[in-house]
């Protein structure tokens, strides 16, 4: 097989065409970046594929079965399971921005799919503008099956950033069932406080889970949050 010249190489084809249009080999060459003594990038990537069965047989390997491979080793393979993840993110992220969230079921319907079928707990977050419409969905923290390490610093610094006046907190229970533990309730309260002292409205904290929807502010059992967004209307 000829060398592919300097105006067929990936980057360059680019510059020419969409990525869509791209071969897979093509878009592999582009994330691995260089190949290995004697073997063109192009050419390792097209060996990766027919050695893998393909893009989905290559990215579920382990990252050491992919550190072992032939002109990969860490750096490669790490940054092909993370290009791998942001494809898989991207897929799974809904387009919140600019949808209103004015219940627990609007909640359920934007982000219920994704979360409740996860296998760590989850939490994000949806700032809201005055009209409670998401400005974002933002990821704060990823946990284990069992439990999730989040502080209230990390639940609001997507809001402040968005400088938005109000915000729903949402998190996912892989066990299935969505009934608050104790670490739930206390986590709700300290989030809830915190808001307040910087200014902010905590609206609801929703949990998502296979089995159904619970939410803090339904149960009515959310903390009271004052501050200037109580004029939020």
């Amino acid at each position: 097989m000829m060398p592919p010249t300097s105006t067929d190489r990936p980057r360059e084809r680019l510059a020419r065409v969409p990525l869509a249009h791209l071969l897979d080999a093509e878009v592999l060459a582009l994330v691995l970046g260089t190949g290995r003594p004697g073997q063109p990038v192009e050419t390792l990537a097209e060996s990766l594929l027919e050695r893998h069965g393909g893009l989905g047989g290559l990215v579920a390997r382990g990252l050491g079965e992919l550190e072992a491979e032939r002109g990969l080793g860490p750096t490669k393979a790490a940054r092909l399971l993370a290009a791998a993840e942001l494809g898989r993110r991207a897929a799974a992220t809904p387009l919140v921005r600019g949808t209103p969230l004015r219940s627990s079921r609007d909640v359920e319907a934007v982000l219920g799919a994704q979360l409740a079928a996860e296998e760590v707990e989850r939490v994000v977050v949806l700032p809201l503008d005055a009209r409670h419409r998401a400005r974002a969905v933002r990821t704060v923290a990823i946990g284990s099956v069992a439990s999730c390490a989040v502080r209230p610093a990390d639940v609001l610094r997507p809001v402040l950033r968005e400088a938005s006046i109000a915000f729903v907190m949402v998190h996912n229970h892989p066990s299935g069932d969505p009934s608050p533990s104790p670490d739930d309730v206390a986590l709700t309260a300290r989030v809830a406080e915190a808001a307040a002292v910087v200014g902010v409205r905590l609206l609801d904290h929703v949990i998502l889970a296979r089995e159904g929807t619970y939410s803090f502010l339904d149960a009515g059992v959310l903390p009271a949050c004052r501050g200037r967004a109580d004029d939020d209307g």
